[in-house]
């Protein structure tokens, strides 16, 4: 794939003589704000239905009068390609599902996301926008995590006490109940207690406050940022993240210190997560649980992973029992008494079926089946191909938000659910900021 757009094709709108592309000089506004209001859902999921429906409008008068004045031909492709290789397996996996109802409405409910994705892509396809979006997610994710530092020394959020207070002025209840609070286990930051993905949040998000570190500030920026960015991760992230995070510092510090510091950065960070684990009981607790692995017998195992073995049991018997297109999307907790491979036996996580797979390989399996893991592999080797077959600039362009998508969809990892609202738009999000940065608009 090679972007074959020309001057041309930024020539004004024959139509209108203006400039196709000034009507969507908001798009990075709009895709940051959307960002922003992660801490309040129902906020963020206005705003990215809002968005989709202003980028419907703006595409209704101006895709078909010179498309590429907003993308590239192959980053329309992608873009739209990456969406239906999510998308399609949803719905192909409703028809027959354990709640075909409920798979249905998620399935017509996800097509907001193509014209918020085209909304995003949009956004980085310029030099300007690109600028504009990759630097406010950096700055983003530097005032979530000098703001989790702050809880981490204090006790409190302060951004998400500022939050819950305004919550309770408006409707008089605050953003989590006695009970959420009460049972956090982790830091929770701006994101709050009843919603404990700050470190999975933080790790997908880090490629971009690295790589803007590293270009401002040389490799000092960077080690101060990679520092500042995994005390948080430690105390507020499940080991999910902190594997995610480990990549992140891999894949975006050789290129800046080389392998001899970097290994020296790693060795802190060993050192680093050893001293936590004695300040803080949680961070000890997951040291401890992990070490359990070492045991090499079933039990140590599933204790080192927190009951997940007997949940990909479950979603190994899905796959078996729906080979073609699983139990539905979102169907796992439904489909879960069936399968579970230890029925009547008290659960690690508590009460009640597993909600999902916990692994991206095993939900896709799960519940889509395996067409949905065929589209799934497509969808990323066509991301691949475009990466190969794209020039050393256009690869700058897109490092940050490649390497964003690439360490969220690790498949040696455990994952958050990906049919979820949250977790879905997060990573279609990058999805498209990849497609979009990647296969830029050439620009006079």
């Amino acid at each position: 794939m090679t972007n074959s757009s020309t001057e041309s094709d930024f020539a004004p709108d024959p139509a209108t003589g203006r400039d196709a592309t000034a009507g969507w000089r908001w798009a990075p506004a709009w895709i940051l704000a959307y960002v922003a209001l992660w801490p309040a859902p129902g906020y963020a999921e206005a705003v990215l239905a809002l968005g989709a429906l202003a980028a419907l409008f703006k595409l209704v008068s101006s895709r078909f009068r010179g498309g590429v004045q907003l993308l590239s031909h192959h980053a329309w492709a992608l873009t739209s390609v990456l969406f239906f290789a999510y998308w399609l397996p949803e719905l192909v996996s409703a028809f027959d599902a354990v709640d075909v109802g409920r798979a249905l409405k998620e399935a017509a409910g996800d097509l907001r996301y193509l014209p918020f994705l085209w909304l995003a892509a949009s956004a980085v396809a310029g030099r300007r926008g690109r600028r504009t979006t990759f630097g406010g997610l950096a700055v983003i994710v530097g005032i979530w995590t000098v703001d989790a530092l702050i809880q981490a020394a204090t006790g409190t959020s302060p951004l998400f006490a500022g939050i819950d207070g305004l919550k309770q002025a408006i409707s008089g209840r605050g953003m989590c109940t006695p009970e959420e609070v009460a049972g956090a286990d982790r830091l929770s930051g701006v994101l709050g207690p009843c919603n404990l993905k700050l470190g999975l949040v933080l790790a997908s998000l880090s490629p971009f406050a690295l790589y803007a570190a590293g270009r401002r500030f040389g490799s000092a920026g960077w080690l101060l940022a990679s520092a500042a960015i995994g005390v948080v991760i430690v105390l507020a992230g499940s080991r999910a993240s902190w594997i995610t995070y480990g990549l992140v510092l891999l894949f975006s510090g050789w290129r800046l210190l080389g392998w001899k510091k970097l290994l020296g950065v790693f060795a802190f960070g060993a050192v680093l997560l050893l001293a936590l684990s004695f300040v803080s009981p949680q961070v000890g607790q997951r040291v401890q649980r992990t070490m359990h692995a070492l045991t090499g017998d079933r039990l140590g195992v599933d204790t080192a992973l927190s009951g997940r073995a007997r949940i990909w049991g479950a979603a190994v018997c899905m796959a078996r029992e729906h080979p073609f297109n699983g139990v539905g999307a979102r169907g796992f907790r439904e489909a879960f008494p069936a399968c579970d491979p230890s029925p009547g036996e008290p659960a690690a996580w508590g009460e009640g079926p597993a909600f999902h797979a916990h692994q991206l390989v095993l939900e896709v399996l799960s519940e889509t089946g395996g067409f949905g893991l065929l589209l799934w592999l497509a969808g990323a080797a066509l991301a691949w191909r475009a990466w190969r077959f794209a020039d050393g600039g256009a690869r700058d362009n897109a490092r940050p938000a490649m390497l964003a998508l690439a360490v969220t969809v690790f498949p040696f990892n455990t994952h958050l659910a990906f049919y979820s609202t949250f977790w879905g738009g997060l990573t279609l999000l990058l999805a498209a900021l990849y497609a979009g940065s990647l296969l830029a608009r050439e620009e006079p």
